[in-house]
C-alpha cells in the first residue's frame, strides 16, 4: 500500500495517461475453459455465465480515457451495468458515471472533517480527512450503495436509486452522520443531506454482501478483525454490526460463497485465507496459501482467484482445501482481480508497474494474453458485458482517471 496524502502533495509524480485512440491490431483472446451449470443461486460473483450469448474470444478494440477525481480507489458497477460508481479516496466523493454516454451523472461530495490518516510508507499515523471512501458495495437491488470511509472507522448507506430519498430527518443517540452534497450533471449543487455512520472497525476496506443482501461483511485492516452487520434498509440507521471476527493479522479482500454459506477473507498481512462461517459467523478453517493475498474473487465451479500483491502472481485455489492449482506471473503489485461474466477470462490491476493483465483461464492454467499499458497506478477495476462487446473499467489512483479498455467478443 501507499501513502494517504493530500492530492497535491503526490500530483508532481502523476504521469499522463495515453491518448485515447484505438489500438493496434491485437491477436485474438480464446478460452476453452469448462464453465459448469449451476442454478442462479450459487452464483455469488455476477449474473449467472448463461444469461449472455456464450464466447469464446476477445479482440481488443481501443481505449478510452475519462476523467474521475484525484486518489480514485475503487470502482464498481451495478447489475445492469448502467451505472458505475467510482470511489474517489483523496477527492472524498464518489462519481456515478453513466455506461452508455461516459458522463457523470451525480457526484456525492463529502463534508471534510478533521482526521487521522496513515502513512503506508513510513508506517505512521498522519494528519488527513474522515471522509475517504475506500470501497463500496450495492445491495437490495442495487438501491443501497455502502462505501467504507478510510479514516472515519466505519461505512456509510447512501440511496444511489433515488439520491433525494437520502433526505431524512431520523437520528438515533450515538449515530455519527456525515453530510453529503448531492452535485448534478453541470457539476450544480441539487440538494445536500446527512447519512449515517455505521462503525465498524479502524481501516475499513472491501465491502460485501450475502446474496440475499441480508448481512455485509467489512475488512477492518488496523483492527485485525471483520464485522459482520445484519441490513435492514427499513430502519435507520439500515444496518448494524451483529458480529466481529478476530483474524490472525491484515484483513482485505472478501469473496462471498451463498451455496456454502461461507466467506473467504485474504489475510493481507499474513499468507492465508480465513474461512468464515455464515451459520455461526465464526472462522470455521484457516486456507494456508502464498503470502500477502490481496484480492480474492470466486467462480461457480468451486475456484477461488487470488492476488498475490509482493509476489506479483496471481493463482487459482482450489476452495475446499486450498490448494493451489495453477499459478502465473504479473507485472509488479496485482491489486483488484475481476472475472469476465462468464468466468473464462480474469482482468489484473498492476499497481506500481502500470499494467492491466488479461488472463486466459483454461483447465491447466493462465495463458497471459494482454499486457496493456495503463499509467496513473491503476488499482480497481470492474467489467460491463453485453452480447457483442467487453469493457474493462480501470481506474489509476495518482492521476484521477478512468481508463476504459474495450473489447469485441468472438464465438
Amino acid at each position: 500500500m501507499y501513502q494517504i496524502v493530500s492530492f497535491a502533495s503526490f500530483v508532481l509524480l502523476a504521469t499522463a495517461c495515453q491518448s485515447t485512440g484505438s489500438a493496434p491490431p491485437q491477436k485474438e483472446l480464446t478460452s476453452n475453459l469448462r464453465v459448469e451449470k449451476k442454478s442462479p443461486a450459487t452464483d455469488t460473483t455476477g449474473p449467472e455465465p448463461a444469461a449472455l450469448p456464450p464466447y469464446s474470444g476477445l479482440i481488443y478494440e481501443k481505449k478510452e480515457i475519462l476523467s474521475a477525481a484525484p486518489g480514485t480507489k475503487s470502482v464498481l458497477f451495478n447489475a445492469k451495468g448502467s451505472r458505475l460508481y467510482a470511489m474517489n479516496l483523496e477527492g472524498m466523493s464518489i462519481y456515478e458515471f453513466d455506461q452508455a454516454t461516459r458522463k457523470v451523472t451525480h457526484e456525492f461530495k463529502f463534508a471534510p472533517t478533521r482526521g487521522t490518516g496513515w502513512d503506508y510508507v513510513k508506517e505512521k499515523p498522519i494528519p488527513s480527512y474522515e471522509e475517504k471512501p475506500v470501497e463500496a458495495c450495492l445491495s437490495h437491488d442495487d438501491k443501497w450503495l455502502w462505501v467504507s470511509l478510510h479514516n472515519a472507522e466505519g461505512i456509510v448507506p447512501i440511496r444511489v436509486d433515488d439520491p433525494l430519498a437520502n433526505k431524512t430527518t431520523d437520528t438515533l443517540a450515538g449515530i455519527r452522520r456525515k453530510k453529503i452534497r448531492l452535485l448534478g450533471t453541470d457539476k450544480k449543487l441539487v440538494d445536500s443531506f446527512y447519512v449515517p455512520l455505521i462503525e465498524t472497525g479502524k481501516t475499513p476496506k472491501v465491502i460485501a454482501r450475502t446474496a440475499d443482501s441480508k448481512h455485509l461483511l467489512v475488512s477492518n485492516w488496523h483492527s485485525y478483525n471483520v464485522s459482520i452487520l445484519e441490513t435492514d434498509e427499513t430502519r435507520y440507521p439500515y444496518a448494524k454490526v451483529v458480529e466481529t471476527v478476530p483474524v490472525s493479522a491484515i484483513p482485505r479482500g472478501i469473496a462471498v460463497d451463498d451455496a456454502q454459506q461461507r466467506s473467504y477473507v485474504a489475510i493481507m498481512g499474513g499468507a492465508s485465507l480465513a474461512v468464515i462461517d455464515h451459520k455461526t459467523w465464526k472462522i470455521d478453517t484457516t486456507l494456508a496459501v502464498a503470502s500477502n493475498p490481496r484480492h480474492v474473487v470466486m467462480d461457480t465451479s468451486g475456484h477461488l482467484f487470488v492476488s498475490y500483491n509482493r509476489l506479483a502472481k496471481v493463482a487459482c485455489l482450489d476452495a475446499a482445501t486450498g490448494k493451489t492449482l495453477f499459478s502465473i506471473g504479473t507485472h509488479a503489485q496485482p491489486r483488484t482481480i475481476m472475472l469476465s461474466k462468464n468466468h473464462r477470462f480474469l482482468f489484473v490491476t498492476c499497481y506500481s508497474s502500470d499494467y492491466v493483465e488479461v488472463l486466459k483461464i483454461t483447465d491447466k492454467g493462465f495463458e497471459n494474453i494482454a499486457s496493456l499499458p495503463c499509467k496513473g497506478h491503476p488499482v480497481g477495476v470492474d467489467i460491463f458485458e453485453d452480447a457483442d462487446r467487453l469493457e474493462a473499467w480501470v481506474c489509476s489512483y495518482s492521476n484521477g482517471s478512468i481508463q476504459v479498455f474495450s473489447f469485441r467478443k468472438t464465438r
